[in-house]
């Protein structure tokens, strides 16, 4: 094989592993870059122990027999989807793991929905409302929705703790494009600041424990 067949095979085969992680790093405007810093098991376990993370987690499962009513009364969850008994069980699961895990918290975030509060307060052990992770679709007539998170997101997070955020699916998409996360399922943000980040690692609901394999 030539020199320029070897990098034309080469060229290929990065793209193509680009094309199948679309959403393992990002830049803060959501454009996809190089993975070099990917991290998994053991290695993304240490890394977490020793911090400057943020976690975003999306919610964990709920009834989709519920829908959310057009409201400013986050509070009330009788006009919200809300976690099902499996998703209560799966936000103490994270907890239990994070704890054994020996994986250091600090600022924990949640959106104000009850869906979201109920997972930060039983995966974090408490969370703050706050509406710079709001959720909600991107909308064309809001460009700057969801500059807040991607601050957020962008600002580097001291060592020796990590901050948590639970939220919705649609914000992380919006800033950090495709593939959605699923429920339950978190993703390890490294801060780049000024806006920017680079997304390590997602750990699905049922995957804390793989960190030790």
């Amino acid at each position: 094989m030539t020199v320029a067949r070897l990098f034309a095979v080469l060229a290929l085969a990065c793209l193509a592993c680009a094309l199948a992680h679309p959403g393992l790093a990002q830049d803060g405007a959501g454009a996809n870059t190089a993975a070099p810093e990917a991290l998994a098991g053991p290695a993304l376990l240490a890394a977490l122990r020793e911090g400057g993370y943020v976690l975003y987690l999306r919610h964990t499962s709920t009834d989709f027999g519920q829908s959310d009513a057009p409201t400013s009364d986050y509070a009330n969850c009788a006009t919200q989807r809300n976690l099902t008994d499996a998703g209560r069980a799966e936000a103490r699961a994270i907890a239990a793991a994070l704890q054994s895990l020996r994986i250091p918290i600090g600022t924990a975030l949640a959106s104000p929905w009850c869906r979201t509060m109920e997972t930060g307060r039983l995966a974090f052990g408490a969370a703050t409302p706050s509406l710079a992770v709001r959720g909600g679709p991107a909308r064309p007539d809001q460009p700057d929705r969801y500059a807040e998170l991607r601050a957020l997101l962008g600002t580097p997070v001291a060592r020796g703790t990590n901050v948590a955020i639970a939220s919705h699916g649609n914000p992380f998409r919006a800033v950090a494009g495709p593939p959605h996360l699923a429920e339950g399922e978190t993703a390890v943000v490294e801060p780049l600041g000024e806006g920017r980040f680079r997304i390590v690692a997602r750990i699905p609901k049922d995957g804390w424990a793989g960190l030790q394999r």
